[in-house]
């Protein structure tokens, strides 16, 4: 691979008009990539900018509007071919961003359902990719954990977990719907998860490596042990239940 790919890719995307910064995200930034991983570029603007510009580089493709996405956290970027390698394309809003920043200084923060993810994503994920992206181009924010987030996303995080884990037991496992027991029960774990990285101060950008990281990988197994006998099924939802609330309160400690 050609030394300049990257770089060279970099400076032609942050001379599209109204790019401030562009920035390399996913397993690639984190150096644990698979030799034929996607380049996860976000790229970072102020005030204005067309999608068009980034269809006139000419690369094959798909590059969506504005908002393409679904209009919310993740509001929209490209599916590419560079060179012969795999580029995605992520638009942010760097307006939007700082006023999340503001939003997570005092504890607040929304989640938004997102395709391919269990529990939703938080606002707060943007400051996540700036915390732990690597910036190739131009100067951009690196956010520490604000204190008050780290008080209340364990708050909200496990709440919902607790809430969605009664409904496993009660509304699905206790009844023999075992899809739901199981479905449900994955989405509280990840929840849970979701608790248990913030109550450290630790930012992450995606599931898929969340319950590793929040020391679940225990209870990732005891998932796929869910009997189709419901007794047997609320034993291990409530086994589950009690695991995430430990790890949760090792990880609360000052």
């Amino acid at each position: 691979m050609p030394d300049d790919f990257l770089p060279a890719l970099a400076d032609r995307l942050a001379a599209l008009p109204g790019v401030t910064a562009v920035a390399l995200g996913g397993s690639r930034a984190q150096d644990q990539h698979a030799p034929d991983a996607d380049y996860d570029l976000g790229l970072y603007y102020g005030g204005r900018f067309d999608p068009q510009d980034l269809r006139d580089c000419g690369w094959p493709g798909e590059v969506s509007e504005l908002g393409g996405w679904g209009g919310g956290l993740f509001n929209g970027g490209g599916w590419l071919t560079v060179d012969g390698r795999r580029v995605d394309v992520h638009y942010r809003d760097l307006d939007v961003i700082e006023s999340i920043m503001a939003e997570a200084e005092q504890g607040r923060f929304t989640i938004e359902p997102l395709l391919f993810h269990l529990a939703g994503i938080p606002s707060y994920l943007l400051l996540a990719e700036l915390a732990i992206n690597r910036t190739l181009v131009g100067d951009l924010p690196r956010p520490t954990f604000p204190a008050a987030l780290r008080e209340s996303a364990p708050r909200d995080w496990w709440g919902r977990a607790q809430l969605i884990l009664g409904y496993a037991i009660d509304g699905a496992a206790r009844a023999g719907r075992s899809t739901l027991a199981i479905g449900l029960t994955a989405q509280a774990i990840t929840c849970a998860a979701h608790a248990i990285v913030a109550a450290r101060g630790r930012w992450v950008t995606n599931e898929k490596r969340l319950l590793s990281a929040a020391g679940l990988t225990d209870v990732d197994r005891m998932i796929t042990d869910l009997s189709p006998d419901p007794a047997t099924a609320v034993s291990m939802i409530e086994r589950i239940r009690d695991r995430c609330a430990a790890e949760l309160a090792v990880s609360s400690v000052p």
